[in-house]
């Protein structure tokens, strides 16, 4: 019996392989995309602070206790930058480390019951020590890398 349906199975006509399924469209976003979400800028005056001429918003992160703090990189080097905000703030900041440098303007009181940073400028140079400078995160953007970067934290609202 095994051997009649296998003579069978043998005489019967062959079907064409079948055809690979259709290639999945692409999907709308890279997975760069998810990696880098792309994040609106706050608009101007938003943050409390001037923003650095031509700086590049990055990201924002959350702080904890109501409060964000936003990232920017700059093309302009450390030592413009701190002139920059000392000059806007009247206030000479502080330099709190030195490797690599890191410049720190407080811009507004700060509540430890409310707050988990105080209100400030934060100016860190990325191109110090034979550094090449804070990756651009948004892949194929310009510049590529950035000497400076601002971190701005406002006073929660």
């Amino acid at each position: 019996m095994v051997i009649a349906i296998l003579l069978l199975l043998a005489q019967a006509p062959q079907r064409p392989p079948a055809q690979p399924a259709a290639p999945a469209a692409p999907a709308a976003a890279s997975p760069l995309n998810s990696l880098f979400p792309q994040e609106a800028a706050p608009a101007d005056g938003a943050l409390g602070v001037p923003i650095y001429p031509n700086a590049v918003f990055l990201t924002s992160y959350d702080a904890g206790r109501g409060q964000r703090y936003y990232l920017y990189g700059a093309a302009g080097s450390y030592v413009e930058l701190v002139a920059y905000y000392r000059t806007l703030l009247k206030n000479k900041g502080m330099q709190i480390f030195d490797q690599p440098l890191t410049h720190i303007f407080e811009v507004g009181r700060y509540n430890e019951a409310t707050m988990a940073f105080p209100p400030s400028v934060t100016v860190k140079d990325y191109a110090s020590g034979g550094a090449t400078g804070y990756l651009n995160p948004k892949p194929g953007a310009q510049p590529e890398r950035f000497p400076t970067v601002l971190q701005i934290v406002p006073a929660p609202k």
